[in-house]
């Protein structure tokens, strides 16, 4: 099972082609700062919520640092699915200067 990862410079990338992303911190650290377009499933719903992760592939995955995003990844690869973590997550998009959306929509 491999997972793979990208850094926050490729993801901007990626998310320009249209990528979906999925943000798997709890709904306050969501609400504090987001990657504009991210979607929330929380790490301990990612198990009943797998349907919401939809048919693409890969799924994009992203947290405060990158573990908690990697945890996920595993879960949906073991599930059968094409992840890719985003390394550094939300602290090393916020530390590059990319822009982030408070509260809770995707926005």
């Amino acid at each position: 099972m491999a997972i793979g990862e990208i850094s926050v410079e490729e993801l901007v990338g990626v998310l320009a082609d249209g990528a979906v992303l999925f943000d798997v911190r709890e709904p306050d650290e969501y609400d504090e700062g987001h990657v504009p377009g991210a979607i929330l499933i929380s790490l301990g719903e990612v198990p009943t919520r797998v349907h919401e992760f939809g048919d693409q592939a890969p799924i994009y995955l992203i947290c405060r640092s990158g573990g908690r995003s990697m945890q996920a990844a595993m879960f949906l690869a073991r599930n059968g699915r094409d992840t890719v973590n985003v390394t550094g997550g939300t602290l090393a998009w916020m530390a590059l200067g990319y822009d982030v959306v408070t509260g809770p929509e995707p926005r």
